[in-house]
């Protein structure tokens, strides 16, 4: 009788700690833990880097550092944009480290590798700064998410606008990994089907420093417009140099394919001017942007861009998934990700589709002259914004799986 009272008794013990655990929200170690990584070395570190850190921060302070009554971690590294040091970064992490999600990504070759990793170990990914369309196509994961921008986007917008403008016929110089593949093909793609033709294209290793023998390549290929799909310091470096060579001077207009905030504040007004670009962000677009800038900024000493709010919007929407599902579990995290609009800073009427594509609107710009600048960081006209459902390629197109 006594055995049978005991037995009873630590049965009730164990349905009431199950309960409240249950009440609560469990995680598999107590804590919630995500990392981000990045390039915080080398080309991209300006356009992510230290700053998509700190961004991430932010979101993690708004939740008060905790999440279902347990602490919120954050760990980071530089993978150099190196797909092998990325993938055993990622492997350690998930293995040994108890990191529920990483996060950031910049450079589409890490990217892709780091995803793999993710859907093999069946953890969570939520790109940010990386760009090929191959990540929700036929690379998607069941845990994969694209967040920020991707090179569709960015051919329908920067490419758009140009092809409009009258540029008709273009070269491109690209950058020679993955990303730099996906944003020829992409503008390419919706150059000729507007009628326009591609002259021709030339690779450049990532991280040059001697853009002469491409520019003089394109400079006499005739093209309307010379298609920079390169990112970073590459970028930059090219526009410079081209300004050397006389290339816009000379009739041909430069399309900066990718090209953010931070590297027109790198380069300056006065070689960035006229250019055309389109981003998922701009800090001065209206009061809510504005404030979460001004915070950005005593932070990191700059404005942000869209791979730094963009990182802030994946956290903060990571951890209300969390929270919605009630636990740190990856299907019910993923799960939850695919059901909840996203509604931040970042963006407004967001929707995550089957093949994890954040589909949210996107803003066409155009860099001002040095006099048309009322104030530091004040560097953009937004010329038009993109509807979502216009920026991103359909899902059902795409090439992935999850979504037949």
């Amino acid at each position: 009788m006594r055995k049978t009272l005991l037995a009873s008794l630590a049965l009730v013990l164990a349905s009431s700690t199950a309960f409240a655990q249950n009440a609560t929200g469990t995680a598999s170690d107590n804590k919630i833990k995500i990392g981000i990584l990045n390039d915080q070395s080398g080309v991209y570190a300006d356009f992510g880097g230290k700053s998509s850190v700190e961004a991430a921060k932010m979101a993690i302070e708004e939740f008060g550092g905790k999440v279902l009554g347990m602490p919120i971690e954050i760990v980071d590294a530089d993978h150099q944009n190196k797909p092998d040091i990325a993938s055993n970064i990622a492997r350690q992490w998930y293995d040994t480290e108890q990191v529920d999600a990483i996060m950031e990504l910049t450079t589409s070759s890490v990217a892709l590798a780091v995803q793999a990793v993710a859907k093999e170990k069946k953890k969570i990914d939520i790109v940010t700064g990386a760009a090929t369309t191959d990540l929700t196509g036929k690379a998607c994961s069941p845990y994969g998410f694209h967040w920020a921008y991707d090179t569709h986007a960015l051919a329908v917008g920067t490419g758009g606008a140009l092809v409009k403008q009258g540029g008709d016929s273009w070269f491109f110089l690209t950058a020679d990994y993955a990303f730099g593949y996906s944003l020829e093909q992409q503008t390419g793609d919706f150059v000729k089907a507007n009628g326009g033709t591609i002259a021709g294209s030339v690779r450049h290793p990532l991280s040059s420093t001697d853009f002469s023998s491409f520019l003089l390549q394109a400079q006499s290929s005739g093209a309307k417009v010379i298609g920079l799909a390169n990112a970073g310091l590459d970028t930059s470096n090219a526009i410079k140099q081209a300004a050397e060579f006389g290339i816009v001077q000379g009739g041909q207009r430069l399309a900066a394919l990718l090209f953010t905030l931070a590297e027109v504040h790198g380069l300056g007004l006065e070689a960035a001017q006229g250019l055309t670009l389109t981003e998922g962000y701009y800090w001065n677009r209206d009061d809510q942007s504005r404030e979460f800038a001004k915070k950005f900024f005593e932070r990191t000493n700059k404005m942000p861009n869209m791979i730094h709010t963009g990182t802030y919007s994946a956290v903060r929407q990571y951890l209300k998934a969390v929270e919605k599902a009630g636990t740190d579990e990856t299907e019910a995290v993923a799960k939850a990700i695919h059901e909840m609009p996203v509604d931040d800073v970042f963006a407004q009427g967001g929707t995550v589709a089957k093949n994890g594509r954040m589909i949210h609107d996107m803003y066409l710009l155009q860099v001002k002259k040095p006099d048309e600048s009322k104030e530091a960081w004040d560097y953009f006209d937004v010329l038009d914004t993109i509807p979502g459902k216009e920026a991103y390629m359909d899902p059902a197109k795409s090439g992935c799986d999850l979504v037949n």
